[in-house]
């Protein structure tokens, strides 16, 4: 089953050390096995969950201290030269990282740290309209990922090859709505996607929606890689992937509780 999440379908076998000759068959396969994970990969190089919670905390991390330090550091006259430079920085590292062929940690850091100065360009624009919607969007978007989690583990919302075809869909969908609403936003002065509206607040809990929802075929390709023996070093590629649910959801969330608010 194919994550929505462009990094985590990168988890093939061009992402990973090649088998020794005379393993045709294993994790990454064009004919994906769920026994016993490939003898060549060693038990201490195999990836675990653990693998990919450390990995992932350390990402959020880098993005947390980037943020305050931005948030707390930088002249509020350069807030805007760091949401503009570190969206469009942190798109080409995005980029990079999710058509690399090879994990790399040092890039992912980078990318981590580059969001989180946008992060934290666009949290401190949004708190200074609106006490306490920082901290509110933090918390919203981790309830979200747990629940996600929670569903998940209890197998409530299973990830079958049509919730894959659906989600595959609703992800370009609204991939194109985030795109209008942008250039919506940049030429018309009272854009109906992004005013505040009922509308407009429908468009943002859809989104929201269907970010949720991508992190169930998040969980269950790292799954799938810890049951047929992925690399340790695929670890970081997963925690990437997570990063950039979180990043999307936060994002969305941040703009709707605006909304509720009466800030937009």
């Amino acid at each position: 089953m194919r994550s929505s999440n462009p990094v985590l379908t990168r988890l093939t076998p061009e992402t990973h050390t090649a088998p020794a000759p005379g393993y045709g068959a294993g994790y990454g396969s064009p004919y994906p096995t769920y026994q016993e994970p490939p003898t060549y990969v060693a038990q201490q190089d195999r990836m675990t969950i653990d693998d990919v919670v450390v990995k992932t905390v350390s990402l959020l991390g880098l993005v947390v201290l980037a943020g305050v330090a931005t948030a707390v550091v930088l002249p509020n006259e350069l807030l805007g030269v760091a949401w503009i430079g570190g969206a469009i920085v942190g798109l080409v590292l995005g980029l990079v990282i999710s058509f690399k062929r090879l994990v790399s940690p040092p890039l992912m850091m980078a990318y981590a740290v580059v969001e989180g100065v946008f992060l934290g360009a666009v949290s401190e624009f949004y708190h200074a309209i609106s006490r306490g919607i920082v901290t509110q969007a933090v918390i919203g978007t981790f309830a979200i990922f747990f629940v996600m989690a929670g569903l998940y583990k209890a197998k409530v919302i299973r990830a079958t090859p049509k919730f894959a075809r659906f989600m595959l869909g609703a992800v370009i969908a609204a991939v194109v709505v985030m795109l209008v609403r942008l250039l919506m936003g940049l030429f018309m002065a009272d854009s109906p996607l992004s005013n505040g509206s009922s509308f407009s607040i429908l468009v943002s809990l859809g989104i929201i929606v269907i970010g949720a929802l991508t992190f169930i075929l998040d969980f269950n390709q790292i799954e799938q890689a810890v049951a047929q023996g992925a690399p340790r070093n695929m670890a970081w590629l997963c925690a990437f992937g997570i990063l950039v649910g979180l990043i999307w959801v936060y994002l969305e969330v941040l703009r709707l509780l605006s909304y509720l608010r009466g800030s937009e």
